[in-house]
């Protein structure tokens, strides 16, 4: 049995097209094991506070010199990071927002990027430990911006994931949603063949 952690951050609910693909992708990783375990993190719905220096404090504090507050914020961090202990697979729904990852999706990373925990400094340099998991990542976007100088969100992610240790990576493009009915109809379609085609592996 695994486990999927499904990491969702668009303010467009119902209406989210990376949403609906994420969706797509979970039930056909289902489709191929029944006994799937899976954790919804809905950072649209539900966002992470961003990080600001009382909370940066918080997680830098030892756990038995925390105030109540501290305590608080570290449990919500500890929570999160509990979340990615546990997959097996991360499965990330990133729009592009203004060539970047939406801000909820930031904050998570903040959260779950903490020394000691889910990543280590070593005298060759940073250690992730969170290794032996796998990522997917379905990314939306507008216009067309895959592999161009102002696409800071596949390179974002990929840095993240790889600072706490997750190597394994796949990427869904659906690109060009805003430029026409047409366009938008066919990435749409490439993308729920991609994931179709990923999905068909895992079986």
């Amino acid at each position: 049995m695994s486990h999927l952690l499904i990491v969702t951050s668009s303010l467009s609910g119902a209406a989210s097209q990376s949403n609906r693909l994420i969706e797509r992708y979970s039930a056909g990783l289902a489709a191929a094991d029944p006994r799937l375990e899976i954790t919804r993190r809905d950072l649209g719905a539900q966002p992470v506070a961003p990080l600001d220096g009382a909370r940066l404090g918080a997680l830098g504090t030892p756990a038995a010199a925390r105030t109540a507050l501290q305590a608080t914020v570290a449990a919500e961090s500890d929570a999160l990071i509990a979340e990615l202990k546990a997959a097996d697979v991360v499965l990330i729904g990133a729009p592009m927002y203004n060539f970047t990852v939406p801000s909820q999706l930031k904050s998570w990373f903040d959260h779950v990027a903490r020394a000691g925990v889910t990543f280590r400094y070593t005298a060759a340099g940073p250690e992730g430990l969170l290794t032996g998991k796998r990522a997917v990542i379905v990314t939306t976007r507008g216009g067309r911006h895959q592999g161009a100088p102002e696409d800071h969100v596949v390179p974002y992610i990929q840095t993240m994931l790889a600072f706490i240790g997750i190597r394994e990576l796949e990427i869904v493009y659906a690109e060009g949603l805003a430029i026409g009915e047409r366009e938008r109809q066919s990435s749409l379609a490439a993308a729920e063949a991609r994931i179709d085609a990923l999905t068909a592996l895992a079986a």
